[in-house]
């Protein structure tokens, strides 16, 4: 088991930056895969990064560029920094986790936190 939480969003400027963190519970953290997604306002949730065990990340092709995800397997910890924001980015975004040698969605989600970018 387990338990994500998220901090860092809030109201930024269009062009702005922020930084959320993830914060893991658990001694097998650095099995997991983890990942970033968001929900926007009457949309599905989306894929933003996922990071592997080793760190090697992949992106939505909406975000390349401008965002960069990272974990700290000596700290439990997940990050995002996303940089040159646009109104679009705004959404609900949520830490997640997948258990080594599963598939499909992550098994494990946060509580998320919210990211309102102003033009």
């Amino acid at each position: 088991q387990v338990q994500l939480v998220e901090s860092g969003g809030g109201l930024v400027q269009y062009g702005g930056s922020l930084r959320l963190s993830c914060a893991a519970s658990g001694r097998t953290f650095s099995s997991y895969t983890m990942a970033w997604f968001r929900q926007a306002p009457g949309k599905e949730r989306e894929f933003v990064v996922g990071i592997n065990r080793n760190g090697i990340t992949n992106y939505a092709d909406s975000v390349k560029g401008r965002f960069t995800g990272s974990r700290d397997n000596a700290k439990n910890m997940v990050y995002l920094q996303m940089n040159s924001l646009k109104p679009e980015d705004t959404a609900v975004y949520y830490c997640a986790a997948r258990r080594f040698g599963s598939t499909g969605l992550p098994d494990y989600w946060g509580q998320g936190t919210q990211v309102t970018v102003s033009s």
